[in-house]
């Protein structure tokens, strides 16, 4: 009976570590990787966010409009160099104004400026006006990794009575050195964007980013979700977005910080609710590897 009751006992810790093998590994296994630089490609990364969507399209409203001024302006040079040349036009005109030419190339740039205005500011407020957070994340830039904490009260449990408020679950993300890629999952082609410790949220939910710095500037950026923020030590600026596709997104630091500034490369993985809450409940038993333990309580 003995004997049963340690097979039982054995065979149960085997699951357990089986499953928790299945959980860390699940993220690399099964998403696609969405925002990740491709040699020799043009162009942005897939847009990821509502955010991202809104800047490529204004950015490509823009070109069109450059791409005309840039051709009506060459095409006037043309004009001029060969009609008006000294074989074309031995004798110049002595006339020194043209009110209506004056005032036309004053109006239709204002006209211009006015109407891509009117599309680049509603952007831009959508950007810094900063909605209520689903899921609020601290980031923290060091010399040369990024330090990450979930803040909310619904990610840490609420404190018992007579006990003090739990810490938050924090970590610390540095990037993953050659010889670790393999045993992560990874491909070698992912070296300078791979980390230990990936910020994971949830599709569909508003994320607010608190960034700061803890020594120089910084600055927290991904390219697929259309954010960019500078870390400013003793100053906390804010972010959001909300990640409409699953996957894997990389972005780097984006401020020059130090002589290691190209190696603390940023990486998050947006995931099903269900898997968010997967990985929750992995926080509350696991520390990812930090010197303090992790409290992260699963989501209800």
């Amino acid at each position: 009976m003995g004997l049963n009751r340690l097979s039982g006992f054995v065979a149960g810790i085997g699951a357990s570590a089986g499953a928790l093998v299945s959980t860390m590994a699940w993220a690399q296994d099964t998403l696609p990787v969405i925002g990740k630089p491709v040699d020799g490609a043009m162009g942005f990364q897939p847009a990821a966010t509502s955010l991202a969507s809104d800047l490529q399209g204004l950015d490509h409203m823009i070109l069109y409009i450059i791409t005309a001024i840039v051709i009506f302006v060459t095409a006037l040079l043309v004009i001029v160099i060969f009609r008006f040349s000294r074989r074309a036009n031995p004798n110049p005109r002595s006339f020194t104004h043209n009110t209506p030419l004056e005032v036309a190339w004053t109006l239709v740039p204002i006209l211009i400026l006015v109407f891509i205005g009117v599309f680049s500011l509603p952007v831009l407020f959508k950007q810094q006006e900063i909605p209520e957070a689903d899921i609020t994340i601290k980031v923290t830039g060091n010399q040369w990794y990024w330090d990450y904490a979930y803040v909310d009260d619904g990610v840490t449990p609420p404190p018992a009575a007579g006990e003090d408020a739990p810490e938050p679950l924090s970590f610390s993300s540095i990037m993953l050195t050659k010889d670790e890629l393999a045993a992560k999952g990874y491909e070698q082609s992912d070296y300078l964007l791979a980390v230990d410790n990936p910020v994971v949220i949830p599709i569909g939910k508003i994320i607010v980013m608190e960034v700061t710095g803890s020594d120089v500037i910084h600055s927290w950026k991904i390219p697929a979700f259309g954010v960019m923020q500078d870390a400013v030590p003793g100053r906390i600026a804010h972010l959001w977005f909300k990640a409409e596709k699953e996957g894997i997104y990389y972005g780097q630091c984006s401020e020059l910080c130090g002589k290691d500034h190209a190696y603390m490369p940023i990486e998050v993985r947006v995931v099903s609710e269900e898997a968010y809450k997967q990985w929750l409940a992995q926080q509350a038993t696991a520390s990812l590897g930090n010197t303090a333990p992790v409290k992260f309580a699963a989501a209800d």
